[in-house]
Order: structure tokens, then C-alpha cells, then sequence
């Protein structure tokens, strides 16, 4: 890659050709693909045309490439600690189902999250588990002062497993994550975190914070395919999770189908039964070496400006209120926010027709830019702000 593309990576639209287009302001959802990604999808869609698999080991090598740089990424002490699924609903799915209930056990979870982080859970009722949501915004949607204590005044010896997303999808509230974890290890809970809102945005360290299992979509700040996700297990949670499915590609060495054995390897692997989504491995390991090129240190700064600097217009103007806390340590890519008179299906609609991308979530409207986002395109959504609330 070229070094003048990790040297200045922010607003260059060779890097990041999306911005050449009006602002995308709506990365919580998917993100647009930058130039590696396109170029490793489209070298291997073609060669495949042109060769079918002959290129297969070269393929697995790319696999592995993908496993060493997510290790890195999350700061994990092994790439055996790494599994490929399809989505963040898959993964959290291989927790709920993979686990050994008994009635009576308890999970918390958060209450109107997105719904791969509560349906797993509360699914489990049929086995004569509890379900504790937990409510971390006021009646007015907005966050609480202290939610991790709202969740942690929950947890007790009954409590089998704590589910959280690492940043809300729809306020942008980031979690304390550690605070929470270590609660959790003091009661013996399992302890889920939904990063798809974080991982790509922020560092994320696995080493350091008290996790036993992160999940992980690829298609929103990891700026790659959809259908592949980041399975992340430590050795010791891993240990007491049954594989849900078993399959021939579960083992390093998947062709020998003559193996003996056939018990489930210690490794994460053991959550890969089947053939897996090689176009997306060739697309996520091309946005991981990206961001481990720019380093997701240098490039959550500037994302946090970017949203800081949103956040900040956004305060200054008559009747607006935003639901995504100001704190540097509070927020990620997310700015939500709603007008005490104009609808934000209003809002929306203004975005949309300026050709802007964003998305509306309940009662406020969220804007998602990324690090790479020019500041010209950030004043441009202000000015569709101001110029709704003047009409």
C-alpha cells in the first residue's frame, strides 16, 4: 500500500473514494468499502473467474493473514483465539445456544437494544432461564448518569451471563466496558460485549479488559463485506461453550478427512463447522491491515473530533437536543439528536433529499461519520440542520 495513503489517510478520497459523493454520514449502519477493500474483492472475484481455486492454499494464507491482524487489532494473546462466523447475530447465537442452562440461571441484558443483543437472551426463557433488561436511558431517551452501575446493581450469584453492546447503536452511549467486566468476574458471570459499534472505531484491548466473549460484525467501522463477523473467545470461556455445530472445517488441517479424532480442538476454530466466506475474508483482511497501517489510535482521534465537532454545532442551535453524551470517554461515531418541533422523519427526509446518507433511530436522527469524513461534508449537515429549523 502506498505510503501516502497511511501517511495522510484523512479526506483522501483516492483512499476513500465514497467521499467524492455527498456526505455518508451513516457508517453505524454499513460503511462504504476504501481501495484495498475494493482491490482485494475484485482481484479475487476475477481470478476466480478466470482460474477457478487454483490458488486455494494462497487463499487459506490470506485466511490465517486474517486471524494474526484481528489478534492484533483487539490485542489478543493468540490468533487461535479468533473464529470467522457469519454475522454478530451468529456469534452471540453460539454463546446463548453453546452454554448449559438450568432454570433458574439468570442473563442481563440491555433493554431496547438492537435486537441480535436481546433475542438471543431472551430466547432462553423457554429453558426456564430469567431475562433482567436493564433500562440505561431515562423515560426520555436519554442515557443515565451512570448506567454501568444500573447494570452491575443487578448482577448477583445467580446471574449466569452479562450481555452489553459496547456503544448503543441508537443514543451513541459508550459503555465502560472494564467497570462492568470486572463486576462481573467478582459474581462469576460470563461476560458478552456486542462490539459491532466499536471495533474499527476505537481500540479495543482484550488482554486488558476482563471479556470472555466479543462479537463483531465486519460491515460498519471495519469498512468491510457484510456476512462475516469477529468471534473473539478467551481460552477459558471457550473451554465451557459446546460447539452448536460441528463440520469438517472445524481443525487446522480441515483436508484430512481421514482423521481419527474428530473431537472439537481447543481453538476457536471450534465455532467453524463449514466453509467459510472467503470473499469477505479477502475484503475484512485487506480493511484490517488498513487500519492496523493508519493505527486505530490515530484514526479514533480524529473520528472522535469529527464528532465532537457535530456535536458542538449541533448544541448551538434553537431547539435541538442531543441524546449522545458529550464526554470524550462517552461517545464513539455516533451524534443522535432530535428538534423539539420538526419530527426527525422530517430531518431524515431533508438529509435524503440533499443526498446525504444517515438514519433515523426511534425518536432522534443519527449521524455516523467516520475518521476519514471531510470537514467540508461535517458543515454541510449543519447547514441542512440550520436550514430545516429556519423553513
Amino acid at each position: 500500500m502506498s505510503n501516502s495513503f497511511t501517511q495522510n489517510p484523512f479526506e483522501n478520497e483516492d483512499l476513500f473514494p465514497a467521499i467524492r459523493r455527498p456526505a455518508w454520514l451513516n457508517h453505524a449502519a454499513i460503511g462504504p468499502w476504501p481501495k484495498p477493500v475494493i482491490e482485494a474483492m475484485r482481484g479475487y472475484v476475477q481470478h476466480n473467474a478466470l482460474n477457478g481455486p487454483v490458488e486455494y492454499q494462497r487463499w487459506l494464507d490470506i485466511e490465517q493473514q486474517l486471524r494474526t491482524q484481528l489478534s492484533q487489532l483487539l490485542n489478543a494473546e493468540s490468533p487461535d483465539d479468533i473464529a470467522l462466523v457469519k454475522n454478530t447475530s451468529d456469534g452471540l447465537n453460539l454463546i446463548a445456544n453453546g452454554l448449559t442452562w438450568q432454570p433458574g440461571d439468570v442473563v442481563v441484558c440491555c433493554a431496547k437494544d438492537f435486537p441480535s443483543n436481546v433475542l438471543p437472551w431472551t430466547s432462553l426463557s423457554r429453558l426456564g432461564v430469567e431475562v433482567r433488561q436493564v433500562d440505561l436511558h431515562d423515560p426520555q431517551g436519554l442515557p443515565l448518569p451512570d448506567p454501568e452501575q444500573a447494570l452491575i446493581d443487578v448482577i448477583d450469584e445467580r446471574v449466569r451471563l452479562v450481555a452489553v453492546s459496547a456503544v448503543r447503536y441508537d443514543s451513541g452511549m459508550r459503555l465502560d466496558i472494564d467497570r462492568i467486566g470486572h463486576a462481573c468476574r467478582h459474581h462469576g458471570s460470563v461476560f458478552v460485549v456486542d462490539a459491532i459499534q466499536q471495533l474499527g472505531a476505537l481500540p479495543i484491548d482484550v488482554k486488558q479488559s476482563p471479556i470472555d466473549f466479543l462479537v463483531a460484525g465486519s460491515h460498519k467501522w471495519l469498512m468491510a463485506p457484510e456476512g462475516l463477523a469477529v468471534f473473539w473467545s478467551s481460552a477459558g470461556a471457550r473451554a465451557g461453550l459446546r460447539p452448536a455445530q460441528v463440520g469438517w472445517r472445524m481443525w487446522h488441517d480441515p483436508f484430512n478427512f481421514e482423521r481419527t479424532s474428530w473431537q472439537a480442538p481447543d481453538t476457536a476454530r471450534r465455532f467453524e463447522p463449514g466453509t467459510l466466506n472467503m470473499a469477505g475474508i479477502h475484503g475484512l483482511q485487506a480493511a484490517v491491515q488498513l487500519l492496523l497501517e493508519i493505527s486505530v489510535e490515530r484514526s479514533s482521534r480524529q473520528l472522535l473530533d469529527n464528532c465532537a465537532y457535530l456535536q458542538q454545532a449541533l448544541r448551538r442551535m434553537d431547539g435541538i437536543q442531543l441524546v449522545t453524551p458529550a464526554e470524550r470517554q462517552r461517545h464513539a461515531g455516533i451524534a443522535s439528536f432530535r428538534h423539539s418541533k420538526i419530527p426527525s422523519s422530517r430531518l431524515f427526509s431533508v438529509f435524503t433529499e440533499a443526498g446525504m446518507q444517515c438514519a433515523q433511530r426511534g425518536q432522534w436522527l443519527r449521524l455516523s461519520p467516520n475518521f476519514y469524513t471531510p470537514k467540508k461534508q461535517l458543515d454541510q449537515a449543519i447547514e441542512v440542520v440550520a436550514s430545516a429549523i429556519h423553513q
